[in-house]
Order: C-alpha cells, then structure tokens, then sequence
C-alpha cells in the first residue's frame, strides 16, 4: 500500500464520514472513515466530482 496522506473525514448528519487523500505519485483515494486500508482509486478529477456531488446532497446514498 502506498503511503497516504489522509485528509480530515468529512461526515454529513446521518451518514458515513469518509476521507480523501493522495499518495507522493499525486494520486487521489477515497475511503470510508476507519477503512482507510480499503480505499477507492482514481484520478483526482473524478474523485473530486464525487465528492462535490456528495456534499451537494446528489448521491449521499453511495456511502
């Protein structure tokens, strides 16, 4: 696993936190709050999309 520099969790009322993070090669990971050995890849982008989906309340039922 490569090492990861995690970001504070973000945890809206009700559901799931989770964290993001990027590794030295600049890529960016995406897991649940406490499973952080488990995380999801892909490019800083799309994971960024996701989230920015999240917190605008469209797809909060994913986690």
């Amino acid at each position: 696993m490569p090492e990861i520099t995690w970001e504070e969790p973000f945890c809206a009322e009700g559901n799931n936190c989770f964290r993001l993070g990027t590794d030295p090669h600049g890529n960016a990971y995406i897991a649940i709050a406490g499973r952080e050995h488990e995380p999801l890849t892909d490019t800083r982008e799309a994971l960024a999309t996701l989230i920015r989906d999240i917190k605008a309340g469209k797809a909060d039922h994913l986690l």
